[in-house]
């Protein structure tokens, strides 16, 4: 037995780890954990101050490290991503409802987020359930859902002005995903369309798909399917971009904020 205790965030999506130390966790600690994301699809542990090598350790627990190819790296430390945000910044990376790397092939299993400078206020982080969303779906549309596929992209970026890196040979063509997925590992049933990346379904215009993704989009976010982190010195929140969509909140204009970040492997996703 490990020494976590763990304590539900909120209704749906969640859970805050204490009592371990990550550098020195021991396999049943780090299964545990494991098995805590899988279970509330969001996990913050706090106070770890993670120094770059325990980071990559963490997330190489969880499978191969896939390097972000938008995010400036940590000059030392490559395979981490910089989330960065100048004082002078009105807006923020990760500013929109979103999950990572859906615009790829097989899409980034979990992210995990360091914290290394805070703001003195806000920059909280807000998640949502898309298991507890689509167990919410009508009969009607979940069975529409299930026979449909949707496009991602990653040309959002193209556009980004918050310190994206929009070289031409980063982008890739758009992928196929079905828009209600399974869990790998669970098997539970997720919505899986997002704000960022989602252009359209399959065998729809752009313009056909536009009012249900709208729709989608409203009801996966409603506050009764999210959690809030608000950050502490220290802390790290791990999430599995299957089951979560995330929210950074961009209201601490005229403060410094750092927090460095991996994503790691995930396999391409089945219907659910």
């Amino acid at each position: 037995m490990s020494d976590w205790t763990i304590d539900k965030m909120a209704g749906h999506c969640g859970a805050r780890l204490t009592g371990v130390r990550l550098e020195t966790a021991n396999q049943s600690a780090l299964e545990q954990m494991r098995a805590a994301l899988f279970e509330h699809g969001v996990i913050v542990i706090p106070d770890q101050h993670l120094s770059p090598e325990a980071h990559i350790t963490l997330a190489e627990f969880f499978g191969p490290i896939d390097v972000n190819r938008f995010f400036t790296p940590v000059a030392t430390h490559p395979m981490i991503a910089e989330v960065r945000t100048a004082p002078e910044q009105a807006a923020v990376i990760g500013g929109t409802w979103h999950t990572d790397h859906s615009y790829d092939a097989a899409p980034a299993m979990c992210s995990i987020l360091s914290a290394q400078t805070l703001p003195p206020f806000g920059g909280d982080t807000h998640f949502a359930s898309m298991s507890a969303a689509c167990a919410a779906l009508s009969p009607g549309l979940r069975k529409m859902l299930e026979g449909v596929q949707a496009w991602h992209s990653d040309g959002s970026f193209a556009d980004s002005k918050v310190g994206i890196d929009s070289a031409q040979d980063a982008f890739r063509d758009p992928v196929l995903h079905p828009a209600l997925i399974k869990h790998p590992v669970t098997g539970a049933p997720c919505i899986y369309v997002n704000g960022d990346f989602t252009t359209h379904f399959e065998g729809w215009s752009v313009e056909e798909s536009a009012p249900l993704l709208t729709y989608l989009y409203a009801f996966v976010t409603q506050p009764i399917f999210t959690a809030r982190v608000v950050w502490e010195p220290g802390m790290v929140a791990i999430w599995d971009n299957r089951l979560v969509q995330h929210y950074a909140t961009a209201d601490y204009s005229g403060h410094a904020r750092l927090m460095h970040r991996i994503t790691v492997q995930g396999v391409p996703l089945d219907a659910a």
